[in-house]
């Protein structure tokens, strides 16, 4: 199969393609041109310009590969999945294939499948097949459809694969009541039937949690998921807790953002502001002022931005209708960054709510 070919065997170095593209697009002219395909008047983005991201590296590749196709439809989900939400659609194989081919191109070193639900996409496990061979997967599931065949089935993929598979699945609560009020009645003993069932294929997830559950992120919450876990058989269990953001069907829940939650002009990165840090105290008997170390380089001249520690410094997200600056923003036209990766290598800017919530938290959709 064409997507199993080796790296080496496709471009003489993916580093040396993604520099080439970028040679192609015109560097001054990027901040503009980016404003104006996001429908930006020159007088307002000149005004109220916000921050810009550039993507330093593609690393990491999304694909919505269930749609917005889901079998629930938590209370919480922020592109407003549901067994009726056809704003995006499945991504079929040979569409996967093609950006896989691109991304191996470019050197991206993992793979990540959302949706929606992604084991609604009858063509998952071979999409996944084809991923291993060039690359570590990741799934975000709800658990839903995880039977003991299934698992069986993923986890004969991860031992066939030079690289890893992994499963997120979705649970916000830590009984009955705190879960099925926010993903639907009964979906708290269907969920831990689906971890106990990776738990016997010998496969150990990761269990993703929002802080719609109040006590998530407190000590006393992890501990109470992780006896949770450690009871279906999952003796090194895994969480991972991510902020809610105020949009799609969180946002008629629980209330949108407030006008104040916008980054804009002027505000810094926290490696920005880092480097215009007062020099500390004296330290080792040199005089105040004098470090005995020079500070730590920021990757960036004294007074520029350096938005590396959000994901779209360095992911991107692709769904049947093209490619995305992230896993967020989905149903933003104006995060719709082209057809190809090589359409979106350029700058984002930072203008959507969801952007603070990324930046106040350090959100970060990787495992």
């Amino acid at each position: 199969m064409e997507i199993a070919d080796p790296l080496e065997q496709l471009l003489p170095t993916p580093t040396s393609r993604l520099d080439l593209l970028r040679q192609e697009m015109s560097g001054p002219a990027l901040p503009m041109a980016s404003a104006v395909a996001h429908g930006v008047e020159d007088d307002e983005w000149t005004a109220n310009a916000p921050p810009e991201v550039a993507l330093r590296s593609l690393d990491t590749l999304w694909f919505q590969v269930g749609g917005t196709l889901c079998n629930l439809a938590c209370t919480h989900c922020f592109i407003s999945c549901s067994p009726t939400n056809h704003t995006h659609e499945m991504m079929p194989l040979e569409q996967v294939q093609r950006y896989l081919r691109e991304a191996v191109e470019l050197g991206v070193k993992e793979f990540y499948f959302t949706g929606g639900e992604p084991f609604l996409n009858p063509e998952m496990e071979a999409i996944l097949e084809a991923t291993l061979a060039v690359g570590p997967a990741s799934v975000l599931t709800n658990g839903l459809l995880l039977d003991a065949a299934r698992c069986a089935r993923l986890a004969a993929l991860a031992k066939a694969s030079p690289y890893s598979l992994d499963l997120r699945v979705s649970l916000d609560g830590y009984d009955t009541a705190s879960n099925d009020a926010v993903r639907g009645a009964g979906t708290f003993e269907r969920v831990l039937a689906g971890l106990s069932n990776l738990a016997v294929a010998g496969l150990n997830p990761v269990v993703t949690v929002t802080e719609v559950c109040a006590e998530a992120a407190l000590d006393s919450g992890k501990r109470r998921f992780f006896a949770l876990l450690a009871g279906l058989g999952l003796d090194r269990p895994r969480l991972k807790v991510l902020p809610v953001f105020k949009i799609g069907a969180e946002a008629e829940r629980a209330g949108g953002y407030e006008s104040w939650q916008r980054l804009r002009a002027g505000d810094v990165s926290p490696a920005a502001a880092a480097a215009e840090l007062p020099a500390p105290p004296a330290a080792h008997g040199l005089p105040a002022g004098q470090a005995s170390d020079p500070p730590p380089a920021t990757g960036a001249p004294a007074g520029e931005t350096d938005w590396d520690h959000l994901q779209c410094s360095s992911c991107r997200m692709v769904t049947d209708q093209g490619v995305w600056v992230c896993p967020i923003l989905v149903n933003e036209p104006a995060a719709r960054m082209g057809e190809t990766l090589a359409d979106a290598l350029g700058p984002y800017p930072l203008r959507h709510a969801a952007c603070w919530t990324c930046h106040v938290y350090g959100v970060s959709c990787r495992t």
